[in-house]
């Protein structure tokens, strides 16, 4: 039987990723403005359980996280309160919900890549906000799956590896910082291995417990090794290669502080869903190879 996937987005990275990915035993309904408004969650939960999806995805999210130190009340709004209602509306309709959440709940002080039940100390509005959605969501839908991803990237919407591109054809040297690690993640594979999770929940009865799953990009990088893999993968010629200059996150102050560590641990991933991400260089050589004869 074709399950029913009611995704909560439309236009971001994820939603675009999951439009586009091959998913022949489902058909996905997209949910967004001007149909819904996040910012306003009233009533959210009793449209998710009127269009009585098979499961829902929530690929919705306030990521600016500079941004949100001066907006709180809308990050909150989106980040925790909506995710809330979206699991309580899948719930009365019967349906599993995946929620994408952040490796911003950690502080970042661990020496190795952070398993899901480490403890978790954000420290910033914006990976505050998104804890706040994991608990919500997990309080509202007892059948759900809380993705950790990080340092998502793609070949539309607003990202790092596009923000290199555009500097890169602009200035002839990049400062960037060489002291916060994490995995970057394809937001193409990123959406490939939340459908595995999805088919795995509906169609598998032995799926298991769900609870928290990291999704990241396979390896280690900091802000610096990942400009430096972008520009590395253009043609030879071309003209966006500038010098790249490693910098320390003191150099660079922001108004969020970012944890130094953003590498998750994606053992439960393989171990219970059976994915195994791709390594992030291929990747990121891939969306660079998109993105080169249009930028």
């Amino acid at each position: 039987m074709t399950a029913r996937i009611l995704v909560v987005g439309r236009n971001g990275q994820l939603a675009t990723a999951l439009r586009n990915a091959e998913r022949p035993w489902a058909v996905m309904e997209f949910l967004a403005r001007p149909e819904i408004d996040l910012t306003e969650p009233a009533g959210l939960a009793a449209r998710i359980a009127a269009a009585n999806p098979s499961l829902v995805i929530n690929a919705a999210a306030y990521t600016a996280v500079d941004k949100a130190e001066s907006e709180p009340e809308t990050a909150h709004a989106i980040n925790a309160v909506a995710p809330g209602e979206i699991a309580r509306g899948a719930a009365a309709a019967g349906a599993p919900v995946i929620h994408v959440s952040t490796d911003y709940v950690f502080d970042g002080t661990m020496k190795r890549p952070y398993r899901e039940d480490d403890p978790i100390s954000p420290l910033g509005v914006y990976g505050r906000t998104k804890l706040a959605g994991e608990q919500r969501v997990a309080e509202a839908n007892p059948h759900h799956v809380i993705v950790r991803t990080a340092w998502v990237y793609s070949a539309h919407g607003a990202n790092f590896v596009k923000t290199m591109l555009r500097l890169g054809a602009e200035r002839d040297e990049l400062a960037i910082v060489s002291d916060q690690v994490g995995c970057p993640t394809s937001a193409e594979d990123l959406a490939t291995a939340i459908l595995a999770i999805a088919d795995k929940i509906l169609h598998d009865p032995d799926a298991g417990d769900l609870g928290v799953t990291h999704v990241c990009g396979t390896g280690i990088a900091s802000w610096y090794d990942l400009a430096a893999a972008v520009f590395a993968a253009l043609p030879e010629g071309d003209g966006r290669k500038p010098r790249v200059r490693p910098i320390l996150t003191e150099d660079y102050p922001t108004p969020a502080t970012r944890p130094a560590n953003s590498r998750l641990d994606t053992g439960r991933l393989e171990r219970q869903f059976g994915f195994v991400m791709p390594n992030w260089v291929d990747s990121v050589r891939k969306v660079v190879g998109e993105l080169a004869p249009a930028t």
